[in-house]
């Protein structure tokens, strides 16, 4: 490959996050005031935080996606910049609302809830010619909230693989329930990475094993997210799990929070590979990446250094 100036280029989404620790399960409307442990107002969206932490790794990172020209979009376009990731591709829609998350805590359980704004303009159209051929790997993330970008996926990927780079895909949920349109996507993406439950739900199985196997019929790598179990991938047609490491090591408090863990875990797995990691280590990176982005609120305060990662 000719010399790239991006390790990684992120599409995908962006926003700010409000998350309420604490939060009861069945918030009482009626205009009644409920106490929680906590609020805190920090970056969020899988892209994003998937950018933030390779950058936290080492990598030279560029960030594509569109937010609006109103305060929430200035807060993320701010937060990225100072983590390191370049935005000057990101688009600022005018009369555009940024999108926006709710996220309502319950230990390690939780409701999200997402103000789209112009979050579902953003397509392959945003992404500059220019940039995608000069990133090493292309990541795109949260396909199912981004439903114009979802369409141009197949003909990004294409254009990246045809310049030599790597391509991931995190689907992230699917509102809809119905995990369509990953026909063409699959066999272009050389690493998909789901939670269990999203791995299973593409799969259309009920038995992880299975999942991978099936995924990986479909001409992708999976690496699936598996929480407290690690994670697991496929190597010569056979599952391989690494699991997570003991919660205590996420410090000294241990989990504080784990919105935006598995885009954490999502920045080590591509740090690794683009650092020539084998199968295992990899993972083995990537789950103590997600681990230790536990360690404070939100999804980019905690997240590791390469040095952390792999000590």
């Amino acid at each position: 490959m000719a010399f790239t100036d991006f390790d990684l280029l992120v599409v995908g989404d962006a926003n700010p996050d409000v998350i309420v620790s604490g939060a009861p399960r069945r918030p009482a409307f009626g205009q009644r005031e409920h106490l929680v442990d906590t609020g805190d107002l920090v970056l969020g969206g899988s892209g994003a935080i998937t950018a933030c932490g390779a950058a936290r790794l080492g990598l030279r990172v560029a960030f594509a996606g569109r937010v609006g020209d109103d305060p929430a979009g200035a807060f993320v376009l701010d937060a990225l910049r100072r983590r390191g990731v370049d935005v000057s591709a990101c688009v600022v829609e005018p009369g555009a609302a940024t999108a926006l998350t709710v996220i309502l805590a319950d230990g390690q359980d939780r409701a999200i809830l997402t103000a789209p704004g112009c979050l579902g303009r953003t397509s392959a159209g945003d992404v500059p010619p220019g940039l995608l051929a000069r990133a090493a790997h292309v990541h795109v993330s949260s396909f199912y909230l981004q439903p114009l970008l979802a369409e141009g996926v197949p003909e990004l990927f294409r254009a990246a693989r045809a310049g030599g780079a790597t391509t991931s895909l995190d689907t992230n949920d699917d509102p809809s329930g119905r995990w369509e349109g990953l026909g063409e996507v699959l066999p272009l993406t050389d690493v998909l990475l789901p939670n269990e439950r999203e791995a299973l739900a593409v799969a259309g199985v009920e038995d992880l094993g299975r999942a991978v196997r099936e995924l990986a019929a479909r001409g992708t790598t999976p690496v699936v997210k598996c929480g407290a179990e690690g994670a697991m991938t496929i190597v010569d047609g056979e599952p391989l799990r690494v699991p997570a490491p003991p919660a205590k090591d996420a410090g000294e408090g241990g989990v504080v929070d784990t919105v935006g863990a598995g885009d954490s875990f999502d920045a080590g797995l591509i740090a690794a590979r683009r650092r020539g990691l084998p199968v295992r280590r990899s993972l083995e990176v990537a789950v103590a990446c997600g681990t230790l982005s536990t360690r404070a609120a939100g999804g980019t305060a905690a997240q590791p250094t390469w040095e952390e990662a792999t000590s």
